[in-house]
Order: C-alpha cells, then structure tokens, then sequence
C-alpha cells in the first residue's frame, strides 16, 4: 500500500507565509513527477506546482515568484513554500506524486493522491 500524507496547512494573514509537506510511504521502487494541486470552493482542481526526480520545476502564473516546490528524494517528501500569501490562495491543497510501487521486477506505476490540507488566507 503505497500513500501520500500532507502536513502544514491552516490559517494566515495576506502577506504571510506557509510551509505544506507530504511524505509518501509504503512499498515504493520510485518515486517520479511530484506536485502540488489545489481546489478552491466551487473551481475544479488546478495545477500548483510540480517536480521531476530531478529537480525541474514549474509553477502556475498566478504563483510564480511566491511560492517554491522542492523535494527530498531520501525521504520520499515534497514541499510547498508559500509566501506573500493572497486571499485567493485560499483552497484545498493536495500532494500528487508519480509512484513506481513493489519490489523489482514486480513494479507498476500508478498516480497517487493525498487527503488534502486546507489552507486559508484572511482576507
């Protein structure tokens, strides 16, 4: 069984900052593409940020510059740095990750999610 795990959601002021995390677990060969998603109430889930196994990293505009995506491929974690916080980030945040699971030669690849960690900015 292989899960994700997020942490570190919770309120802040606009302006303030926020660190997510979401360790993955279980029978894991690798691990690949990492990222963040988010849905706020009443929008579909959007793309946040997202990770390569080797650090390539991309991010939505309306983040770009605020917040940082990072990983640690030893400890199976990725991470979402959130500053200059806005009230439109707001949302439901989820951990999304690119999952090799088993024991080689017995692997298969599935997308894994997390349950979602709330984060609210006050307006």
């Amino acid at each position: 069984q292989v899960q994700l795990v997020e942490s570190g959601g919770g309120l802040v002021l606009p302006g303030g900052s926020l660190r997510l995390s979401c360790a993955a677990s279980g029978s894991i060969y690798s691990i690949n593409t990492m990222a963040w998603y988010r849905q706020a109430p009443g929008k579909e889930r959007e793309l946040v940020a997202d990770i390569t196994r080797k650090g390539v990293t991309s991010y939505a505009d309306s983040v770009k510059g605020r917040f940082t995506i990072s990983r640690d491929n030893a400890k199976n974690t990725v991470y979402l740095q959130m500053n200059s916080a806005k009230p439109e980030d707001t949302a439901v945040y989820f951990c999304y990750a690119e999952i090799t699971a088993g024991t080689y030669p017995w692997t298969h690849e599935n997308d894994y999610w997390g349950q979602g960690t709330r984060v609210t900015v006050f307006a």
